[in-house]
């Protein structure tokens, strides 16, 4: 029981934290360690992000269907290749590579070294002042439509970055994509859409370490929080595409470097062991 408690925060956490420029698995990471309950390990990370991907599913369900739709129809039918939903298709599963490829070649890195709160305390606040400063002086002259396939790359380039815990998909895609030049819905929403085929599986992928390997917990607490993180997280997907439609980012920012900096000075006092 007591275990199942403890899943309902960390996918109520996993919920809100997703899709917000803050990292999740920096907070699955460091609010574990706070409560006293210990690292849950890379693989509940994982499997429960599948719970907020979900959210995006379904959230998306008829962006993503016309994407899916029309870029299949491309395929055989060459009056559809110039159509923005087919492109888009393509930039989906181009900007998608690098986080796969660097995921598979850096699994052991990733699950052993980079879960160091020394590393994600340094990128929470590093990471946040360039979210910041991509966010102030980036233009917002370009908007989904005008997305392009080197865009596309650069933007799948940064949310590999998000490999290490404290980057967050979502903020590394957005900085990338205010820098470049695109409205905050725009760069949001691309990021939302990008990050669906690295999550989902990586998620699936790592099932088989449930139960087992550096997994904390069994199949029934990690299955409860992957289902309160989808509910939390379906209702912060539309909070945070409202709330950006006329604010910037700086709370998110800021929060960052509060909790980073929080992070590094209880490591140096010993009040967290990395």
């Amino acid at each position: 029981m007591w275990d199942l408690l403890k899943a309902v925060v960390l996918g109520t956490i996993q919920g809100l934290t997703e899709f917000l420029p803050i990292s999740s698995s920096a907070h699955l990471r460091i609010f574990p360690e706070l409560f006293g309950w210990g690292d849950p390990g890379a693989a509940f990370t994982a499997v429960v992000q599948i719970g907020t991907e979900l959210a995006v599913l379904i959230y998306f369900r008829h962006d993503i269907w016309r994407i899916a739709t029309t870029w299949l129809k491309s395929l055989v039918r060459p009056e559809y290749r110039g159509h923005l939903d087919a492109r888009m298709g393509w930039f989906i599963i181009i900007g998608s590579l690098p986080i796969v490829i660097l995921g598979i070649a850096l699994k052991d890195v990733i699950e052993s070294d980079f879960r160091s709160l020394w590393i994600i305390g340094t990128t929470l606040v590093v990471l946040g002042i360039v979210l910041g400063v991509a966010d102030r002086f980036g233009s917002t002259h370009k908007s989904i439509k005008q997305l392009s396939l080197r865009d596309a790359v650069l933007m799948g380039l940064a949310q590999a970055c998000a490999l290490v815990p404290g980057v967050s998909r979502s903020g590394a895609t957005i900085s990338m994509g205010r820098a470049l030049g695109y409205e905050r819905e725009a760069a949001t929403r691309y990021a939302f859409l990008l990050a669906i085929p690295a999550v989902v599986g990586a998620g699936l992928f790592e099932l088989k370490e449930i139960p087992g390997g550096d997994n904390t917990y069994g199949w029934a607490p990690t299955l409860t929080a992957t289902v309160v993180s989808f509910i939390v997280g379906y209702a912060a997907i539309a909070w945070l595409l409202r709330y950006i439609s006329t604010h910037s980012y700086r709370p998110f920012v800021l929060y960052r470097v509060v909790l980073g900096s929080a992070v590094l000075i209880l490591l140096s006092t010993g009040a967290l062991t990395p």
